[in-house]
């Protein structure tokens, strides 16, 4: 069985991304605005951002501070300030599913370290 071909837009996006991605399986991210709450799922982690998962998406160009968990094998807890970068919204015809790209702002090159062991960690044990 052969597998489907990429979309323009799926080729696009990844010529444009400067760092490896992993996806990350159902997590909740709460964000803070004066309280935390949840808004969606992360997926498609880097080291310079990530995309949520949301059908209510926030306007690009705004700004928070986002804390999620990494699990296994990393266990820790990141939270940095990010910023929308793009934003789909729900189309019932759409095969991608409506959420935020985020772009992290001030993460520290230590969490930035340990986003990559994970990333790497993960590519491995998806090739076992």
């Amino acid at each position: 069985m052969s597998e489907p071909e990429e979309s323009g837009y799926q080729a696009e996006q990844k010529n444009l991304r400067r760092a490896i991605r992993a996806p990350l399986i159902v997590e909740k991210v709460p964000c803070e605005d004066g309280r935390k709450t949840f808004f969606g799922y992360a997926k498609d982690l880097s080291r310079g951002g990530l995309f949520v998962a949301t059908v209510r998406p926030r306007e690009p160009g705004v700004e928070f501070t986002l804390e999620l968990t990494l699990p296994k094998p990393a266990s820790f807890t990141l939270r940095c300030r990010c910023q929308v970068v793009w934003k789909r919204l729900f189309a019932r015809d759409s095969r991608y599913e409506p959420g935020m790209g985020l772009r992290f702002v001030d993460l520290p090159a230590e969490c930035g370290a340990k986003i990559d062991a994970w990333i790497a960690a993960q590519i491995a044990r998806a090739a076992e």
